[in-house]
C-alpha cells in the first residue's frame, strides 16, 4: 500500500548501517517470514542500543576517567559477585559462536545482550561511583567491568562492526578475534568514546 514502505537508506542515513544491521538481525529469523516497521526500529533501538549497551559503555568509560585518569585501575580480591560475573563471561563466547555458527544468528545476539544486562545489573549491585572510601572496591568493579565490556563489544562486532571497531580502538584493543577476559591490563590507558548510540527522542 502507498505510505508506508521504509526506506533503509533514510535508516542508514540517520542512525547508521551498524544499527540497521544489528534490528534486522536481531528482530528476524533466518528462512521466516518478518515484518519492519520504523516504530519497531526505534524501540529495539533505545531499548538494546541505547539504554543496554551504550549508556553501559559512557557509564563505564566515564567512570574510568573520573577516578583513575584513563588509566585501567588493578583489580584487588575478587568478591562473589565479581566471580559469578567473570564466571558467566567467560562461558560467553563458546555459547554464542555456536549459535553464530549454525546460523542461529538473534539467539546470539539475545545472548550478548544478557551479558550486557547482567554487567548493568553488578554495575548497580557493586556501585563503583561510590568511590570516597571504597577505593579497592571500585577499582576491581572498573577493571571487571571493562574487561567484560571489551568481550561482548567482540562478541557483538560482527554485527555492528564499525561502531564496535571504533570503541576498540579507544580501548587501545586490537584482534576482534581473540576474546578472552584480561584483555586490556591494569596501567594501560583509554580514550573517551562519543555517545554511540544516542537515544531516539
Amino acid at each position: 500500500s502507498i505510505g508506508n514502505v521504509v526506506n533503509p537508506m533514510d535508516l542508514i542515513e540517520n542512525y547508521g548501517s551498524d544499527s540497521l544491521r544489528y534490528y534486522l538481525m536481531r528482530n528476524m529469523v533466518l528462512g521466516q517470514d518478518a515484518s519492519f516497521t520504523y516504530d519497531s526500529f526505534i524501540k529495539r533501538y533505545n531499548s538494546d542500543l541505547a539504554n543496554d549497551y551504550g549508556n553501559l559503555i559512557n557509564r563505564i568509560l566515564i567512570l574510568i576517567k573520573k577516578y583513575f585518569d584513563y588509566t585501567i585501575p588493578s583489580p584487588a580480591t575478587y568478591n562473589e559477585l565479581d566471580l559469578n560475573l567473570i564466571a558467566d563471561a567467560k562461558s560467553a563466547p563458546n555459547q554464542i559462536l555456536k549459535k553464530y555458527n549454525s546460523l542461529k544468528i538473534h539467539d546470539a545476539i539475545e545472548t550478548t545482550m544478557k551479558l550486557f544486562r547482567s554487567l548493568n545489573k553488578y554495575l548497580e549491585l557493586k556501585e563503583p561511583w561510590k568511590y570516597e572510601g571504597n577505593e579497592e572496591k571500585t577499582a576491581t568493579t572498573l577493571f571487571v567491568a571493562i574487561n567484560i565490556l571489551i568481550m561482548g563489544t567482540k562478541l557483538i562486532n560482527p554485527i555492528m562492526p564499525n561502531k564496535t571497531t571504533l570503541l576498540l580502538k579507544k580501548l587501545n584493543v586490537d584482534n576482534p578475534n581473540i576474546i578472552s577476559f584480561d584483555m586490556i591490563k591494569p596501567g594501560e590507558r583509554i580514550e573517551l568514546c562519543s555517545n554511540l548510540f544516542p537515544r531516539i527522542m
